[in-house]
């Protein structure tokens, strides 16, 4: 059994220069107060690129005290920390920054609050009111604004978080490790905020700190990357525990009250519903049978998504599949149903949940990009064709006055942005196909390289990646092109047709006015605020036709309640229908598919 009581590690990247002074220096003020054989000296080189590794391991050969820990790739700062600290002996586990920033003679302070056992954790603070620390502009102001974020947001007691002067008790440190998810410079933040989540005495001293050299810290790189991990931090922290499923559909339901109330202000009720009333039923079916025939294109259009990815099944079979977790969209919210497809191919079709998950993922993409060209070839073509004066005029202001003109204007600008952003990143993605540079991993090696971004970098690879296999597939790329396009056309098309039900001419101007207001409908039924997209749908309908037709604010309302309503009729016949066919159970669809990256790596091992 040994001896070690104390274990410190110097984390060194590129320090030929100074790590045989540092390493001296540590042996001899631990000496100073250490019974000797009680203590080492762990240098965890971290992928160094010059003299580092040789001089580590000189050291370690010349002296029983010193260790040499050795990663061939780079690990991050706190990826080298715990890497060093699982093959440590010590039961008081130590860093310290190789510049010896921090004055030594506070080594013992540090060392002996956790090997006590008054302490699970020490940290030196250069932020205390007693303490000197000399600090530069260039990093006080940045240290200071960081740690006021930290105590503001994630509720830390400390000062000063990324003091690199810090004293973990082992076992304290084991069960915390498993907790932290950075592995680079928000390690030991975390580490803190989460050590004081869970009840750990943490103890915080000044130290006297004099800055040597220039800080590895990039203040664009670094700074972004911490405050993205902040964010990170809060939300598994302070915001994730409390979205319940009753939560999700507490609120939403209270957003869609809440509207209902508001348009009671400038609507009577009773007006829309005797407006609905007035549709034409022989219409209003006929718009749901034009509805019903895009669903057989969906699971078309699914099948040649997933033969792309190897995985050939019948679009009878996918068609049900897609009706069941639609139906699972209207009925739960945060759009759950999305999930219930992937249990629905796992658990009938043994396809896995990864693949269902990125299937679903690019017909996302493909669903995107075709809303937004039908809107934009519908513009361009009356523009062409000089029948788009009446909508121009509108969107200038000069047929519609007041309030209602701006509104009309705002949201076709958004619709514009958010299209050419899909349109953008689709060509994006379809270049980069073309070529092995890996241009995800670069931008986000531009904006920081901890541990978070790289697990945000490989969810877009993986992300473009499945879209990428289906681009590079001429003729599946095609065909699922073809096929959103019909889908979505019949979609736009239900909609004119519930327009003539309610007796109004399909112009031309009309008829561009419906496509804009269906395709943002669409895209605000993307939010996972309420099950279906309920009340957020009408309300994007309605303040793009009423502005910018004759149509005005009650019937537009009362059309897009109407063409909804349609829509999620047929869904949910069509979902009950595939529920009975396919022997599923929705809600123990949503229970299984909720641990879905859970259950994958069990079914495989």
């Amino acid at each position: 059994m040994s001896d070690i009581e104390v274990s410190v590690v110097l984390p060194a990247y590129n320090e030929e220069d100074t790590i045989e002074e540092t390493v001296s220096v540590t042996l001899e003020t631990l000496a100073s107060f250490l019974p000797a054989g009680s203590f080492e000296v762990i240098v965890a080189e971290d992928g160094c690129d010059d003299r580092t590794p040789e001089i580590a391991s000189r050291l370690a050969a010349e002296d029983d005290r010193v260790r040499h820990v050795h990663s061939a790739e780079r690990l991050g700062r706190g990826g080298a920390l715990e890497y060093a600290f699982q093959r440590a002996d010590g039961g008081t586990l130590v860093y310290f920054d190789t510049d010896l920033a921090t004055d030594m003679r506070h080594l013992e302070e540090l060392v002996e609050s956790v090997r006590s056992g008054a302490y699970d954790i020490a940290t030196g603070s250069r932020w205390l009111p007693e303490n000197r620390a000399d600090r530069p502009a260039r990093r006080g102001v940045p240290s200071l604004g960081y740690n006021t974020l930290v105590r503001t947001v994630l509720r830390s007691k400390l000062q000063d978080h990324q003091c690199g002067f810090k004293a973990f008790d082992s076992d304290a440190l084991q069960t915390l490790a498993p907790m932290v998810e950075d592995e680079h410079w928000f390690w030991d933040t975390e580490l803190l905020v989460k050590a004081q989540r869970n009840g750990l005495r943490v103890k915080e001293f000044p130290v006297d700190w004099t800055p040597k050299g220039d800080s590895k810290v990039d203040i664009v790189r670094d700074v972004f990357g911490m405050g993205s991990q902040v964010l990170r931090t809060f939300w598994e922290l302070s915001v994730s525990p409390r979205i319940t499923r009753r939560v999700s559909l507490g609120a939403g339901t209270l957003l869609v009250v809440v509207a209902l109330l508001l348009m009671t202000q400038y609507l009577d009720p009773r007006t829309v519903l005797e407006r609905m009333a007035d549709a034409d039923p022989a219409v209003v079916a006929l718009s749901g049978a034009v509805y019903a025939l895009s669903w057989p294109l969906r699971g078309i259009r699914y099948r040649d998504i997933l033969d792309s990815m190897g995985h050939h099944e019948r679009w009878e079979f996918l068609t049900g599949a897609v009706f069941v977790s639609q139906t699972g969209n209207l009925v739960f919210p945060a759009r759950a149903g999305d999930a219930v497809r992937a249990y629905v191919v796992k658990a009938r079709r043994s396809i896995p949940y990864p693949t269902g998950f990125a299937s679903l993922a690019v017909e996302r993409v493909f669903d995107l990009l075709t809303i937004t060209l039908l809107a934009g070839v519908v513009l361009i073509g009356l523009a062409v064709t000089g029948s788009a004066d009446a909508l121009f005029a509108a969107l200038a202001g000069d047929a519609v006055a007041g309030d209602t003109a701006s509104s009309g204007q705002t949201a076709v600008v958004v619709a514009a942005a958010v299209g050419l952003a899909a349109i953008g990143a689709v060509a994006a993605i379809v270049a980069s196909a073309r070529t092995d540079r890996n241009f995800v991993r670069a931008g986000m090696g531009r904006l920081s390289d901890d541990s978070y971004a790289d697990y945000v970098a490989g969810v877009v690879e993986g992300f473009v990646a499945d879209i990428q296999t289906v681009t590079a597939d001429g003729p599946a790329f095609v065909r699922v092109g073809l096929g959103s396009l019909l889908i979505w056309s019949l979609d736009v098309l239900t909609a004119l047709v519930v327009f003539r039900a309610f007796g109004q001419p399909l112009t031309p101007s009309l008829i561009a006015v419906g496509f804009f207001a269906v395709s943002v409908g669409n895209l605000a039924k993307v939010l996972p605020l309420t099950p279906g997209g309920v009340g957020l749908y009408e309300g994007a309908f309605t303040i793009i036709v009423a502005p910018l037709t004759p149509v005005g604010v009650t019937t537009a309302l009362s059309i897009a309640v109407v063409d909804h309503a349609v829509k999620n009729a047929v869904t949910v016949v069509g979902g009950i229908v595939s529920m009975a066919w396919l022997n599923v159970s929705l809600t123990k669809a949503v229970e299984e598919s909720r641990n879905a990256s859970e259950v994958e790596p069990e079914a495989e091992a």
